[in-house]
């Protein structure tokens, strides 16, 4: 066994796996496990979801800097790295849960296609299970779930059409990954008064990015939701879904103490 598959490939399928055993049904499986893995990457977000909002706050000061330096890149840079020391900002602080999401993703997209794809024998996943979650060598492991085959992408076949269209989790796993987006980007409409006003293109291209990662990153996920096991699309929408959730529920916590604070 590769250090890959000993690090992540047998780690996530026993997860899975356990919960499988847990509920009887893969699909739920995935939806707990999800969860699990929310909850164990919560220590790691959370401080990314409190940068995020120092950034949102710190917003009105970094736009006055923009007017200030309009055509001093280096002295705006300086600037803007002065304000964030003042304010304890890293910009770089939600990185790592990215960068973990990423490869979790891709090490589940492996599990679902080498081990959960319906056609693999028992056998064969008991040599990445650990003892106690070895299943017997005549249990039929079913991918159903709902409407899905979870080893099948979530497209809905159309005649004519060769790759169908994309299936209720796929749309919905965009539509939270669209909000997730929406709730965690600074206001654009303020960027882009700001970004007019400016000299250089710099201000303009940032804008311009912001606005096209709002619809980018869910169109990718419908994209490669077509090629994509419904298992994984599953996480992805309940792992969005969460963190919609999660965001929504820190950005109240934070407006009640920003008026208690206020009042005080």
């Amino acid at each position: 066994m590769n250090i890959w598959d000993a690090v992540l490939i047998q780690p996530l399928l026993n997860g899975i796996l356990l919960f499988y055993k847990l509920t009887g049904n893969l699909g739920i499986a995935i939806i707990v496990f999800t969860v699990f893995i929310r909850l164990i990457l919560a220590p790691l977000t959370i401080p990314g979801m409190k940068q995020a909002q120092k950034m949102k706050e710190v917003a009105p000061n970094l736009e006055k800097l923009k007017l200030k330096y309009k055509g001093d890149k280096q002295g705006l840079a300086k600037a803007q790295m002065e304000l964030y020391r003042q304010n304890n900002i890293n910009p770089a602080a939600g990185c790592l849960p990215q960068i973990l999401q990423l490869i979790i993703l891709f090490a589940l997209f492996q599990v679902f296609i080498r081990v959960l794809s319906g056609s693999v024998e028992i056998a064969k996943i008991n040599e990445l299970l650990y003892p106690a979650l070895r299943l017997p060598s005549d249990h039929l492991l079913t991918t159903k779930f709902l409407y899905l085959d979870l080893a099948k992408p979530d497209t809905i076949p159309l005649s004519g059409i060769p790759f169908g269209l994309p299936g209720l989790f796929l749309l919905a796993s965009a539509a939270a990954q669209y909000v997730s987006f929406k709730m965690t980007m600074p206001a654009v409409k303020k960027e882009e008064k700001v970004a007019k006003k400016t000299v250089t293109a710099t201000d303009d291209f940032m804008v311009s990015m912001q606005q096209s990662m709002l619809w980018m990153f869910p169109l990718m996920t419908i994209f490669a939701g077509f090629a994509f096991p419904s298992g994984l699309v599953l996480y992805w929408f309940v792992y969005s879904a969460f963190q919609v959730g999660q965001q929504y529920i820190f950005n109240k916590s934070q407006n009640k103490a920003k008026e208690y604070r206020n009042e005080n």
